[in-house]
């Protein structure tokens, strides 16, 4: 249960930093109530993700829960990779794997 929290705590802050790339993607060029909706939605999923932090730090240890955070880093770049068709070179998917494989290890003492 406490792995599942930290993942959802990870997708609503890769869903929210996605919302602010497109909205800065975006700019002007659809209008002020599209850039409003995009940034208001980011803070959304900021304030939920925030309040599933606090959930996820009663029960897991910081030393455990913080570093498992960085599978947003992993998240947002395969999203982006979709989304955006942005490039990665072999040394960031590596970089990509190496903290897959520290997540994993981190998440095994859940």
């Amino acid at each position: 249960m406490n792995l599942l929290l930290i993942l959802l705590v990870s997708i609503l802050s890769c869903a929210a930093q996605l919302c602010q790339k497109q909205a800065a993607y975006l700019g002007t060029r659809h209008g002020k109530k599209t850039l409003i909706l995009l940034l208001a939605l980011s803070i959304l999923l900021l304030g939920v993700g925030m309040l599933l932090w606090l959930a996820v730090l009663r029960v897991v240890p910081v030393s455990i829960a913080y570093p498992m955070l960085s599978l947003n880093f992993v998240l947002v770049a395969i999203a982006a990779k979709l989304i955006w068709r942005e490039t990665y070179s072999l040394q960031q998917w590596i970089g990509t794997l190496v903290i897959v494989a520290g997540v994993a290890l981190m998440g095994s003492h859940l």
